[in-house]
């Protein structure tokens, strides 16, 4: 072979001798052809895939740009000059004899290569990215091996006349314009035409070079640097990364693996019941036989399941299992083996630097060598670490990438599911935990991710780690190697501790969140009851629980970190000492041990990071299982809704059967009903006949037990509580839909809102909060048939819409729209009703009774019937006859009315729900006249203009603030704030642990770096004995000595910080439970339980693992520098220069990072309180049909959070590869130092030098990745502060107790008493003065906004006097604490909230009254019969928000609770809007006979419940206008007696006297 070279270079090919010399050098002919050819060759292997562009692109090229030409020119000067180079040779050829083959080959190959090269640059064109990764590795290749010809040819120079000048000028000018290219490939070419995706995402054509070292993002880092970054100022995401794609991808794979899951879940199915079946029952049947009995079974393996789950005693239900993980290995193969690729070729260079490490040793023993290998040596060094975290940082970045894409592929998963699930299902996980499976379970999958290939590369870094340390200390690698595997099973023993811990501890916390997600829902409630207490003990006892595992959890955590510690000093000792005892002749000299130490520090991180990959698999595996449970759920089954068109037949049902569990009771029993369509039809019936559950069937909401449903058309739907989005009323109300203005403002005028957008601060553009908590009952329903009705839908399913408006605005509503006359005449009306007045006007009636239809035609036919309708009637129609004839009437005179109409206010009288409608009412009187009519008439497209330039914000417009996000950097008192809480005492203990543990560790690396130094000390004399043993035990005692400093520090640690978890939780609970209603009204509830949820979970586990972690890092640091220092002092010149860039690159970075984990974590609420809203709102959106644009809409959302965090991952990569750089400096100058002072070192201690130096590069990135994550993860303890230092309202219980018994008369006086929501508002209620007797009932009536809310709201006090007082028995309410007063009266509410937990709990939250109390209030609340008839009775478990019981018997829980609790004082905001007559009518009479002796002021929407009241006080704006009564006020020409004719009240009372 190197003959053959030699004669076709015509010089030497290879001599030994060349090397051994001090001035070494390369043969020529070794240059021109090796040095040559391997950067050609791996160019030309490449190079032909870059033009496959050329080829199949379809796209137009890119234009030419300054850059390009540049490349261009430069090529194809080099062409020239190889062209020059070929033409040398044959002139050389011509004039003397044969020139050797070499010069031809070479300059034609170069010929070649350069018009490739040309080619490339413009096949590029048809790329976003224009320069070639091809390219730019064969300019590096090509540069660094022309390093050597041009050392060799200018150091040839130097000494001789230059023999050959033609071929040294084109040598030095074909290398110049190579760096010329290689320097300009490092520039970013742009197109013009690509300038606008640039500025969206600079990544998509950034260089190589850029890409290599996240160049591209510094713009970033330096903006964020001078401002905190906004979401605005965050990269978009590259379409590829876009929720869409990914979840496209992730489908497709996704429904492929469950079907096969499916098909084994069946054959599971199968062998059991063969296991369970007769033993014999294979023998005894024919094979036939047995088959058909499969079939049989498998058509009802629904029931099977559903059995064993109702009685919660047989085995857990089956689900298609372990398909979730190759759906997303599938899904994302092509990241996942590029990430591969870049970790091999990272694994190999890692071993490199110890074979480094150990020529470096020998140069620096040995006397001989020469100076220029030590130089090589430090820059291979050099070299090796450099790449090794260039490959490093891409793999990392992909791992991470692909974290973030499994999380947006199982969050889009899991919302579309909810979309499609069925009602059992939905039943088996309540919201909370939906809303968990999104934050932490997909979170898991997240972080698993980013470590997923330590799975293969760890055991593969341990392998190679033994084969080195075998050729180094031979077998007794084995003893060190021992040691490692016994500390496994020790670990696994931990790890599965630690799995069962966390697992009891996710089921604490999905039951601690789900409380406290009721608390927050019924916080109203609670406070009106002084039931805080009890809720808070409750909370208190799971957190009790939790933070008891927390505690074991940690303690595991400790023991292991203590093995992980003992390890390495344990292992160098196992084997050094058995390597020295094995053999006198075995002499440890430097070399050895730290290359040795050096494998062993290799060895170390595959061996901490397996273990912890290992456990967090183990979690995943958790959430794997969790997660394929939810998404193989059934889906929701709409077989049988059929869409057959069917002449004269709107809705048809055919003997219709329907449940709500597979085999539950039906709900509705053989309904036969058809439907005409534009008919009008009315349902009633008794509460709890099945009139809501026939509304879901035909929504398809509940589960086929036989016959259909025939629906032909669109469908809208009214719920019977209002669904209310977090968006503007006028969102709320066009829904997706098209504008169209003309009918947008008909639809209004219909529903009666016009009124009430004059009241709203911002019209139509008013934000409305979560659940609609800014708008009353009223409004709220009228929103939501304003919706209805501006759909356009065929049908309209109308789900007891009047139950919450006033008599005349139901009225108002039912002439308008709902009519024969209204809005919809033409349309199909399917109208649930509890209210008689409008059934004359109904085409058809339908009677419910037990959910099968008894009797159903026209007003007439069944009051003719003389059936159980027309008793109900009699019975009830005499309070409201003269509504209907009156109704009669008004229809008659529509047409003549209709301006009259306008006049008066439909919505007078409704009551604002809470506090905040109010205080918008009133900031709105102050801004209407500014705000001209014209605002709702404005088209959409200058609305959209007015968003983009937000005008002055009007007062009150939007009711929930933007979560703050603090920025800047976080204050230094936080962390004084967490050591507070750790105790600081605890603090300095756990910090001299750890200096003890690095102390130690000081001293036990320079004890072995002087015992390596024995080698040369006792060169040729036997090694003494005891000296060898002192070495070992010495050795052995400063490993232990780390540990047990360890121990020490992390068992203390855990204590400290569990100790801050319990007390930061429970300031934060007992604060936010006295925090005022206010609050309640303009937090949106997610942002709260957010508090609860996540940063109560990172002050609980993150914080603390980040403190450890970051004390360990810092003091491995300054070890190391100590080091290195020790060996090379002028080291100390280098650290400073260093210390500089590295401080500089970390403010820089940390202020980004900082801000883009606050942007996550505030664009991640979205997520999941869109999630919430429509999870609660799912009948709504299926039953228009608008799963689409919610998809769309949990896309966008999800894809503002994903660009927040892909631009963190990044952040951190561009800080790593800028650190590990500095890495690699201490590296080369700590190498550098050694060889140039080579003459005054030992070569033990240049071992320890090099080998802590290799070390710092990781540390160092620790370093900072923990700091900023300490930085980060203390945000928690910053935003859990801000909501403890909300102000609280008045004390529960003050120094000045009422006397016992009281109100033991129950008089209510009122003194001049003011009121006002906020300081900066107007007064609501003007000074009002008036006395209430004991045991006088009195009516308390008023238009909308005339303060009858506010009223109860003062009585409670959950609004603080301006001036004046109530005084109530001789007790100012003012002076005494809140719960001595609300313990003292009672209410029954208007919207009835039930939490889960027991019926007896709903009632008697503190166990104080005993069983037959219970049981008599049930009685006298009309309950009994029904608890009885439960299976558990008293313990029935009420599901989430009273899911469970119909809205009637909520209410009457309500009715159950305020008779248990008996006060003097009882008030009633109106509590029957929801109930029938008949129930209705039953509360009524309770009420009169149980509360007779009591005080009671009622709310009253309906007139007719407080005609019998002694007094009636009538409210107008916030002053007392009318107090007498009722007949006296009827009498007398005033506001009541008009109220009362609107109410068709007047004749009859007035006739009665």
């Amino acid at each position: 072979m190197s003959a053959a070279l030699e004669k076709f270079c015509g010089s030497v090919f290879w001599n030994d001798s060349y090397l051994a010399r001090p001035d070494a050098d390369l043969p020529v002919c070794f240059q021109q052809t090796v040095l040559v050819w391997v950067p050609l060759g791996f160019f030309w292997i490449l190079a032909p895939w870059q033009l496959l562009p050329m080829c199949k692109s379809r796209a137009k090229k890119s234009s030419v740009t300054k850059l390009y030409i540049i490349k261009q020119v430069l090529a194809v000067l080099l062409m020239l000059t190889a062209v020059a180079g070929l033409a040398l040779a044959f002139v050389e050829d011509a004039e003397q004899d044969a020139v050797p083959a070499v010069q031809y080959t070479n300059p034609s190959l170069y010929i070649a290569t350069w018009i490739m090269v040309l080619l490339i640059h413009d096949a590029r064109r048809f790329c976003l990215r224009r320069d070639s990764g091809v390219l730019f590795c064969f300019w590096t290749l090509s540069l660094l091996c022309g390093i050597l010809p041009f050392q060799s040819l200018v150091r040839k120079a130097l000494q001789e006349p230059i023999s050959d000048l033609p071929r040294f000028i084109l040598f030095f000018i074909s290398y110049g314009l190579q760096l010329l290219l290689f320097l300009v490939s490092g520039f970013s070419d742009i197109a013009p035409e690509t300038k606008e995706i640039t500025k969206k995402n600079p990544e998509v054509t950034a260089s190589v070079l850029s890409s290599i070292t996240f160049e591209w993002y510094s713009s970033t880092v330096f903006k964020g640097y001078r401002k905190p970054l906004e979401i605005e100022d965050v990269w978009e995401l590259q379409d590829k990364d876009k929720t869409k794609a990914l979840y496209t991808a992730f489908e497709k794979n996704m429904k492929t693996a469950m079907q096969k899951a499916r098909a084994e879940m069946e054959k599971r199915k199968r062998k059991k019941r063969r296991r369970e079946g007769d033993p014999d029952y294979g023998n005894s049947m024919s094979k036939a036989q047995s088959q058909d009995i499969l079939v049989l079974e498998e058509k009802q393996p629904k029931k099977k399941k559903k059995k064993g789950d109702d009685n919660h005693s047989g085995p857990p239900k089956d689900y298609p299992k372990g398909w979730l993980m190759k759906t997303l290995g599938k899904t994302f193969q092509q990241n996942l083996l590029l990430a591969v690729a870049f970790k091999l070729v990272h694994d190999a260079l890692v071993f490199v630097s110890p074979q480094l490490l150990k020529l470096l040793i020998a140069f620096v023993s040995d006397e001989d060598s020469f100076a220029w290998q030590g130089y090589l040596y430090a820059i291979l060094l050099f070299l090796t670490s450099l790449t090794q975290s260039l490959c490093l940082q891409q793999h990392f970045s992909l791992c991470f990438q692909l974290g973030i894409n499994v999380r947006a592929s199982l969050i889009a998963a899991i919302y579309k599911k909810s979309l499609t699930m069925s009602g059992a299902t939905r039943k088996e996980s309540t919201v909370g935990e939906t809303v968990n499976l999104m934050s932490a379970d997909a979170q898991r999958f997240m972080d698993l991710a980013n470590f997923i290939h330590h799975l293969w590369s760890s055991p593969l870094q341990i392998i190679l780690s033994i084969i080195f340390l075998w050729g180094e200390l031979g077998p007794s690698v084995l003893a060190g190697i021992a040691t490692m595997v016994l500390l496994l099973p020790i670990n696994a023993f931990l790890v599965a501790k630690a799995k069962t811990i966390q697992e009891r501890n996710m089921k604490n916390k999905d039951g601690r969140m789900k409380i406290m997600t009721e608390i927050l829902n019924g916080i109203k409630i609670l406070k009106l009851f002084a039931w805080e207490p009890s809720f808070e003990k409750r909370v208190n006892d799971i957190r009790a629980l939790e933070l008891k595992n927390l505690v074991s959890f940690g303690y595991l955590q400790s023991i292991s970190v203590f093995v992980f510690t003992c390890a390495p000093s344990l292992v160098s000792l196992a084997s050094f000492g058995v390597y020295v005892l094995v053999d006198e002749r075995n002499i440890l000299d430097a070399q050895k041990a730290f290359t040795a130490i050096s494998l062993f520090n290799v060895l170390r991180f595959p061996m901490s990071t397996l273990p912890m990959v290992i456990s967090s698999l183990v979690q995943t595996n958790v959430s794997t299982a969790r997660l394929e449970r939810y998404l193989s759920g059934e889906d929701l089954d709409t077989s049988a809704i059929h869409h057959n068109p069917i002449e004269g037949s709107a809705v048809r049902f055919s003997e219709a059967t329907f449940a709500w569990e597979q085999d539950g009771n039906a709900a509705i029993r053989d309904v036969t009903l058809d439907i005409a369509p534009g008919s009008l039809v009315a349902v009633v019936g008794a509460v709890g006949s099945g009139k809501s559950s026939l509304v879901s069937a035909m929504l398809g909401e509940m589960e086929n037990i036989k016959g259909h449903i025939n629906i032909q058309g669109s469908l809208a739907y009214v719920p019977q509580q209002a669904w209310i989005q977090n968006a503007t009323l006028k969102d709320n109300i066009i829904f997706g839909s098209e504008v169209d203005e003309a009918r947008y403002q008909q639809v209004i005028k219909a529903c009666a809102l016009l009124p009430d957008l004059e009241l709203l601060p911002a019209g139509d553009q008013t934000e409305i909060g979560e659940k609609g908590i800014n708008l009353s009952g009223g409004q709220k329903q009228r929103v939501s048939l304003a919706r209805a009705v501006y759909s356009n839908a065929d049908i309209y399913i109308l789900d007891d819409p009047l139950s919450a408006v006033d008599a005349h605005v139901g009225k108002y509503l039912f002439q308008h729209v709902l009519g024969p006359k209204g809005l919809l005449q033409n349309k199909t009306r399917i109208l649930v009703t509890h209210s008689i007045s409008f059934l004359p006007q109904v085409d058809n009636i339908v009677v419910l009774a037990a959910g099968a239809v008894s009797e159903h035609g026209s007003y007439s036919t069944l009051l003719a019937n003389k059936g159980a309708f027309s008793q109900f009637l009699n019975l009830y129609g005499k309070q409201e006859e003269d509504v209907s004839e009156e109704n009669t009437a008004v229809v008659a005179l529509a047409g003549d009315e209709e301006e009259a109409d306008e006049d008066v206010d439909p919505c007078m009288d409704e009551r604002p729900d809470d506090v905040v409608t109010m205080t918008l009412k009133r900031e709105a009187s102050i801004h209407r006249r500014k705000l001209s009519r014209s605002l709702s008439k404005k088209s959409t497209s200058s609305q959209k203009a007015a968003q983009e330039e937000p005008p002055k914000k009007l007062k009150g417009q939007q009711l929930i603030e933007k979560e703050a996000v603090e920025t800047g950097r976080v204050k230094f008192s936080m962390y004084l704030r967490y050591l507070r809480a750790v105790g600081f005492c605890f603090s300095f203990w756990i910090v001299m642990g750890y200096v003890g543990q690095y102390v130690a560790y000081l001293g036990s690396n320079l004890w072995l770096s002087d015992w390596t130094d024995d080698s040369k000390r006792y060169e040729n004399q036997t090694y003494p004995t005891q000296l060898r043993d002192l070495r070992i035990g010495v050795f052995g005692a400063l490993g232990v000595g780390q540990a047990i400093f360890l121990l020490f520090a992390t068992m203390l640690s855990v204590q400290g910080t569990m100790r801050a978890s319990r007390v930061m939780h429970q300031q934060l609970l007992s604060n936010i439970l006295r925090a005022p209603m206010s609050f309640f009204d303009t937090t949106p509830t997610g942002r709260i339980v957010n508090r609860f949820a996540k940063d109560i979970f990172t002050v609980d586990e993150t914080i603390p693992m980040s403190f450890r972690s970051w004390l360990s890092c810092f003091m491995g640091i300054i070890s190391t520098l100590i080091v290195i220092c020790l060996a090379t002092p002028f080291f100390t010149i280098v650290i400073v220069p260093l210390s500089i860039f590295y401080y500089f690159v970390l403010r820089f970075y940390v202020s980004t990072s900082r801000q883009l984990r606050r942007l996550d974590s505030v664009t991640r609420s979205p997520i999941y309180s869109h999630f919430g809203e429509t999870v609660s709102g799912l009948s709504v959106i299926r039953a228009y049909g608008h799963q689409e644009r919610f998809l769309k809409q949990n896309e966008i959302t999800m894809d503002i959070n994903q660009k927040s965090v892909y631009s963190w991952i990044i952040s951190n990569r561009w800080l790593a590869i800028r650190l590990e750089f500095v890495g690699s400096l201490v590296v080369f100058f700590s190498a550098l130092l050694a060889v140039i002072a080579k003459g005054t070192l030992e070569g033990g201690i240049v071992g320890l030098s090099v080998s802590s130096a290799l070390n710092v590069t990781q540390t160092l990135n620790w370093l900072v990745r923990t700091s900023s994550e300490l930085e980060t993860n203390i945000v928690a303890v910053e935003r859990v502060h801000e909501y403890m230092k909300v102000k609280n309202e008045a004390p529960w219980v003050t120094k000045k107790r009422p006397p016992r018994g009281w109100p033991s008369r129950g008089e209510i006086q009122f003194i001049d008493y003011k009121v006002r929501y906020r300081p900066e508002l107007d007064l609501v209620l003007q000074g009002i003065t008036c006395s209430i007797g004991s045991t006088e009932k009195v009516g308390v009536v008023g238009r909308t906004g005339a303060g009858k809310s506010s009223l109860t709201n003062c009585l409670f006090r959950v609004l603080e006097a301006a001036g004046g007082k109530i005084i109530i028995d001789d007790v100012d309410i003012a002076t005494i604490g809140l719960h001595d007063l609300r313990n003292n009266l009672t209410i029954i509410p208007q919207d009835p909230v039930l939490f889960t937990g027991t019926l007896r709990m709903n009632l008697d939250p503190f166990d104080q009254y005993s069983d037959e109390e219970v049981w008599k209030a049930l009685e006298l609340a009309h309950l009994k019969t029904y608890v009885q008839g439960l299976p558990e009775g008293l313990l029935h478990l009420v599901s989430e928000g009273g899911e469970n019981l119909s809205v009637g018997q909520r209410q009457l829980v309500c009715l159950a609770r305020a008779l248990l609790r008996k006060a003097k004082i009882l008030i009633l905001d109106e509590a029957t809007a929801a109930v029938d007559l008949e129930t209705d009518h039953l509360i009524q009479t309770t009420i009169r006979s149980e509360f007779a002796d009591c005080t009671v002021l009622t709310i009253a929407h309906r007139l007719h419940t407080i005609m019998d009241s002694n007094r009636v006080m009538v409210l107008h704006a916030g002053q007392i206008v009318e107090f007498d009564s009722p007949e006296e006020l009827l009498v007398k020409q005033g506001i009541f007696s008009a109220m009362a004719k609107d109410a068709g009240i007047a004749i009859t009372e007035t006739t009665a006297l």
